[in-house]
């Protein structure tokens, strides 16, 4: 468990990475063996790529480093609940587990909105652990979204 909690906030900093793009502050990292293997955080907008979530950049950095598709015996750490394409690259993968901290009740697909990963249609089980550095995880992104409404009000309030 100290394990995931160090994981974790490594994750945390690669949100703020992506915070600082003005992207939305999610951070992910691939752990094998005790080892770090791949690192993302969220691009979508950088890369003008829909696909470009924290989870996929990570997962497909490790795959080319491990020269395999299939990332087995690896764990997954995410600030967020991954959404409902992660979740499906996550089974395609063959993670051994994920960990993630803040829950998303809007599009989470690990079992918020959606429960994918515990579903019996998939062959295979990916097992999953919530909750960890969730309190700084959604604090990161409440106050990510807050100053972006704020930045709204304030471009109406200037507009002619």
């Amino acid at each position: 468990m100290d394990d995931d909690y160090f994981y974790m906030s490594q994750a945390l900093n690669l949100a703020k990475k992506a915070a600082a793009l003005g992207e939305v502050p999610v951070g992910a990292l691939l752990v094998k063996e005790g080892a770090v293997i791949a690192e993302g955080w969220n691009r979508p907008i950088t890369t003008s790529d829909p696909c470009a979530h924290a989870e996929i950049m990570a997962l497909r950095l490790a795959a080319q480093r491990l020269k395999n598709y299939r990332l087995l015996d690896c764990t997954l750490y995410v600030t967020l609940e991954p959404c409902l394409m992660c979740v499906g690259a996550m089974v395609h993968a063959r993670l051994q587990r994920v960990v993630f901290a803040a829950f998303d009740h809007k599009t989470g697909a690990a079992g918020s909105a959606f429960d994918l990963l515990c579903s019996p249609k998939h062959n295979h089980r990916i097992e999953v652990t919530s909750g960890i550095l969730s309190v700084a995880c959604a604090g990161l992104l409440s106050h990510f979204f807050r100053q972006r409404r704020m930045e709204k009000k304030r471009a109406k309030r200037c507009q002619p």
